[in-house]
């Protein structure tokens, strides 16, 4: 038996290994990578003016690690994005390798110029870096060419001020009951009472809970009071059959098995497939079991088949143009808003589509033989989503039997009235 040993390269001829990155630089590393990943995403749904998951809810899901990070450099980077570009363009070093992932080199540009600068790990933070002078030139032109003395005033030209409003959060009673939840968070934060919802809770703004114990093992939902208020309306009884035929992210959804205590059954639907991990993960977490989730077209679904005959509710949040929820989404920080796009004419012929689409699916709704209560409800402040769907349908409706309800008589009524 032989046996052979290797032959060891002298000092002098040795390897010298990259260092390890320390736990800061590998941090900020992956936070800028997340956020470039997320800043795609919102970039492109705003681009082909195409509803996405708000900013927050792509942050704070599952698959993003460092979220307080990446959230701070992606809504940052937004902020800067009109500035970054035009100083980009004027410094002119971008080649086409970078181009493709120019994502990253918008979050690498602003955490340059703007961020802290730490931490320069990676090809492409060192390609930019190498370039910071370029960079600082290009906003320094920038400056001069719009007459400004600082970026605080090229900031405030580019963008639409925040809203502050009330943070909410509801309490899943499939997990804890109201009082706990009151008891727990008063702990950190001022909380009280809706005066509307007996489940949902208020406190000030901007309170951040996405780290809360509540939050994290799904005793609490970070939900608005418009969104909670669409489950309540529908009222489902413990034991029914109930269908959500818009389902993802499924906040609504899981509402509506907590108002009928874990019985009867929930179906649901939701056709997009990035979308259905979402809602099988918000599941999973509310720690529903009376849940189906089913991945398909509720347009596709046959009224009279067995699994959906016996539906006696639906609640219908269909795609929508989203206005009403700006604020809550960060979409003041998008480029479509920052540039003024909100009433153009490809606007207008955005909003035409989807109330055809809204009206299509709400008809499809009527169509269900045992079904007795239907909930119609966008995040829209358009008429032509709202109130022009709802006269639109009205006589099909009333030819199966339906009549328009009041189910919050205490609610001071906006809008139209029929």
């Amino acid at each position: 038996m032989a046996r052979f040993k290797a032959k060891q390269p002298s000092s002098g001829a040795a390897e010298k290994k990259k260092p390890r990155m320390s736990n800061a630089e590998r941090s900020a590393y992956f936070s800028r990578r997340e956020a470039a990943k997320v800043l795609r995403s919102v970039l492109q749904g705003d681009a082909h003016r195409r509803a996405v998951a708000s900013i927050k809810s792509l942050v704070y899901s599952p698959s993003i690690k460092n979220k307080k990070a990446t959230f701070a450099l992606v809504c940052q980077t937004l902020k800067h994005l009109p500035i970054i570009k035009d100083v980009l363009e004027g410094a002119n070093i971008l080649n086409s390798r970078w181009k493709r992932q120019v994502e990253l080199v918008y979050i690498i540009t602003y955490d340059i110029l703007f961020g802290q600068e730490i931490s320069f790990v990676g090809d492409a933070e060192k390609f930019l870096l190498q370039r910071k002078v370029s960079l600082q030139s290009a906003l320094a032109r920038l400056l001069v060419r719009k007459k400004m003395k600082c970026i605080e005033d090229l900031l405030d030209r580019y963008q639409t001020p925040d809203v502050s409003k009330p943070r909410y959060v509801r309490v899943n009673t499939l997990k804890l009951d109201v009082d706990s939840a009151l008891i727990d968070l008063r702990k950190q934060y001022m909380v009280e009472k809706d005066d509307l919802l007996p489940d949902l809770l208020k406190l000030p703004p901007k309170c951040d809970l996405h780290d809360h114990p509540l939050v994290m093992n799904g005793s609490v939902f970070m939900q608005g009071k418009a969104s909670s208020m669409v489950a309540a309306a529908l009222d489902p009884d413990p034991g029914w059959e109930v269908l959500d035929a818009c389902a993802a992210p499924g906040n609504k959804t899981v509402h509506l098995a907590a108002l009928m205590r874990g019985k009867g059954k929930v179906i649901a639907c939701e056709l997009n497939k990035e979308r259905i991990k979402r809602l099988a993960d918000t599941v999973r977490l509310s720690g529903a079991c009376n849940i189906e989730v089913f991945h398909g077209d509720f347009l596709s679904l046959d009224p009279k088949d067995p699994p959906y005959s016996k539906v006696r509710a639906i609640l219908l949040d269909p795609s929508c143009s989203g206005s009403g929820t700006v604020a809550e989404r960060l979409d003041h920080l998008l480029p479509s808003h920052a540039a003024g796009q909100s009433a153009n004419v490809d606007e207008t012929e955005r909003l035409t589509k989807l109330a055809s689409f809204q009206k299509k699916v709400l008809t499809h709704a009527l169509c269900f033989p045992q079904v007795e209560r239907i909930v119609y409800s966008t995040c829209s402040i358009h008429q032509i989503e709202n109130e022009d769907v709802v006269k639109s349908i009205l006589p099909l409706a009333a030819s199966h039997g339906f009549r328009l309800g009041t189910p919050f008589p205490q609610w001071h009524r906006r809008g139209l009235r029929f």
